[in-house]
């Protein structure tokens, strides 16, 4: 490599690469990340990650707070997936108690995972065509998140950290008429979805800024453990969902459908997307069939008032809607954790990053980095 510049004000010569840092505060970055790029001109020859800008230790929160205590940190690292982040808390330590949960709490949290599902897809739907230059598509999916905002604030009284799941099932159960409600705002948003197909992947501009920009080959996908819809935009077809159900998933094997592309660029990543939020709604509607066929029942177990796990380790797993979801528990058998190890999916999704961009245009680097669909908490924890 030539001399390295690194740019403060002004150019620099022709002789010498230019050293570029995308954030921490960059609004292309979702968040608090930083990208340091070196260009060859206006072509990137290498891209390093940064993180650790928005690390607020909830690994080590973790062992100081109780298995009731822990769920409110859980649900804060990706705070688009916050349900699915709960789930995979009360997963691990039902599975250290041999905890067998209610049929209705298992239907229940299938149902309101795949809703999470749909909010946490549509923000990204609408939000990436914005970093693009389009405007229109953020405000449609904001429309279509309020009307399954409002079944989601209903049913647990928040709008972002849900705080509904316990160990042993639900916090309440379901307010009445609240199945009609949510069937009705189901159907609605999938009435429209359509217009995020006619607005986005119907927009030539959308199409010429994405289709072969940011190819990302499988290789890279197993050597990074890169999961979730980047992953089998480039043809890795893995839902653990599919391949290893978990709640109620099992049962819905004739309505889930992984969604898959091959060519791994940002315009398969966005179809992809697009295409599992709208099975996510489907396989809502076959739980609000089911849920209408069970007889009325408990959503929850009764607690002991100091809840304490056998001593022993176990790891329980969730396909989250930006990918693979792990947390590693280990007890010695008090009523906190002895150690709660966090495997994040946007963590490793941005890893791959540093293979992605070298050898792309810098112009192109705001489409790559959107269509990797992260959040910022959920990479630092």
């Amino acid at each position: 490599m030539a001399d390295t510049t690194v740019i403060g004000v002004g150019g620099a010569a022709e002789s010498t690469d230019m050293v570029l840092n995308i954030g921490p505060q960059h609004p292309s970055t979702h968040g608090v990340l930083r990208l340091r790029l070196v260009l060859d001109g206006e072509r990137i020859s290498h891209a390093e990650p940064v993180v650790g800008y928005m690390h607020r230790g909830a690994e080590k929160l973790f062992e100081a707070r109780d298995y009731r205590q822990i769920i409110v940190l859980a649900n804060r690292h990706d705070w688009l997936s916050a349900f699915s982040n709960e789930l995979g808390v009360v997963l691990a330590v039902e599975r250290m108690l041999g905890m067998e949960v209610p049929e209705r709490a298992v239907w229940l949290r299938t149902l309101l995972a795949e809703l999470n599902r749909v909010l946490n897809h549509l923000m990204f739907l609408g939000s990436y065509p914005l970093e693009l230059g389009g405007i229109t598509p953020i405000f449609y999916a904001f429309t279509e998140r309020e009307d399954l905002q409002h079944v989601m604030e209903e049913v647990s009284g928040g709008r972002m950290h849900y705080m509904f799941n316990r160990v042993g099932g639900l916090k309440d159960e379901l307010p009445a008429g609240w199945t009609d409600r949510a069937r009705a705002a189901v159907a609605a948003v999938r009435g429209r979805m359509g217009r995020l197909d006619d607005l986005v992947l119907g927009n030539e501009v959308f199409r010429a800024r994405t289709r072969g920009v940011g190819a990302l080959d499988p290789a890279i996908v197993h050597a990074f453990g890169v999961s979730g819809p980047i992953a089998r935009a480039s043809g890795v077809d893995f839902d653990l969902r599919r391949d290893e159900p978990y709640l109620a998933y099992g049962e819905l094997g004739d309505t889930l459908r992984v969604v898959t592309r091959s060519a791994g660029d940002c315009l398969a990543r966005f179809e992809v997307l697009l295409d599992q939020a709208k099975n996510s709604l489907d396989l809502a509607e076959a739980c609000l069939d089911r849920l209408a066929q069970l007889p009325p029942g408990p959503v929850n177990q009764r607690l002991p008032k100091v809840l304490k796990a056998p001593e022993g380790a176990t790891y329980a797993w969730t396909e989250n809607p930006l990918g693979i979801n792990g947390y590693y528990l280990v007890s010695k058998g008090e009523k906190t954790p002895h150690r709660l190890k966090l495997r994040s999916a946007s963590f490793n999704n941005i890893q791959a990053l540093g293979q992605v961009l070298p050898g792309t245009l810098i112009a192109d680097m705001v489409a790559i980095l959107g269509s990797f669909f992260f959040v910022v908490g959920d990479i630092d924890k």
